[in-house]
């Protein structure tokens, strides 16, 4: 049976992820691919369970016969010891966001970093990568990090409110990419390191409803430095906002949103979604609506 003349079924796996636009996302990109495609969420928080309960849920949907999932936080890095086979990339990264179901086996795959680097190269071509701050050292972080050092920046610091995670994460990648160079630590070093980068990636929650505000003092942005920050909802975060009245070059977070989405859904059907048809849904979904949510 080929991928179009069958159906599928799929699931978002992560908290508050209620308002989640990724359900819609992919359900309009089959609708114009006429394939059948329901995507359910299931929410740890409207379920009242824990971070931890993602394995039993994975195992649970695998028996209902879902073609895949996508995992959002809290579960990316929790989900890995429940599949039983992990891409390079994801084996590499230790974070998962999308998982196939397939001769039964359940595969992991990371196409946050793929889609991270899509949407830098699509929105921020030309910015000097000689020194990058990264803000967040998470699975999302991770991600990112991999995609910047692919993309080849040069030097790396990683910084975290988890200072030893931060210095894991800088270890392994400083592993992956021995050319360049990687360092982690806490946030006491923030100051000094954006002053003397090229450009600033914000990879935590802040921004989003749940957690407003900026990430670092706004006096520590510069016209001279390029701003990215993995928030999309609101795609003004105050971040976003307060870089661009600065004059900063900036990237908002819905490029990497549907970059990611466009991946996973290749994945969950073997079918060629059309990138650009989904980036105009994504803009159509988000003016449309306002509550502050990551795409899965």
């Amino acid at each position: 049976m080929s991928p179009s003349s069958r159906g599928f079924l799929v699931g978002l796996i992560g908290s508050g992820i209620g308002p989640s636009l990724t359900p819609a996302l992919h359900e309009r990109e089959a609708d114009e691919l006429g394939v059948r495609y329901l995507y359910r969420r299931i929410d740890l928080d409207a379920l009242d369970l824990p971070a931890t309960a993602v394995g039993d849920l994975l195992n649970a949907v695998r028996l209902a016969g879902y073609d895949g999932l996508n995992i959002t936080h809290p579960g990316k890095q929790l989900v890995i010891e429940h599949l039983d086979e992990l891409s390079a990339d994801a084996a590499a990264l230790g974070a998962v966001n999308t998982v196939v179901f397939r001769d039964g086996r359940a595969v992991g795959y990371n196409t946050d970093w793929s889609g991270f680097a899509r949407a830098f190269d699509r929105g921020l071509p030309d910015a000097p990568l000689g020194r990058v701050v990264l803000l967040g050292a998470g699975g999302a972080g991770a991600a990112v990090a991999h995609a910047l050092l692919t993309l080849g920046t040069r030097r790396l610091t990683v910084l975290d409110v988890d200072g030893g995670r931060a210095g894991a994460l800088a270890v392994s990648l400083a592993g992956r990419f021995p050319t360049a160079r990687v360092t982690g630590g806490d946030l006491s070093g923030l100051a000094a390191e954006v002053t003397a980068a090229d450009g600033l990636v914000h990879a935590t929650p802040t921004g989003m409803a749940a957690h407003p505000g900026l990430p670092l003092p706004a006096d520590l942005l510069r016209p001279e430095l390029w701003v990215a920050d993995i928030v999309y909802r609101p795609l003004e975060t105050a971040l976003v906002s307060t870089a661009r009245a600065t004059g900063c070059r900036v990237l908002d977070g819905g490029g990497m949103a549907v970059f990611q989405a466009v991946d996973a859904f290749r994945l969950f059907t073997g079918l060629e979604p059309d990138a650009d048809r989904m980036l105009a849904h994504f803009t159509t979904l988000v003016t449309g609506s306002g509550s502050d949510v990551r795409v899965g």
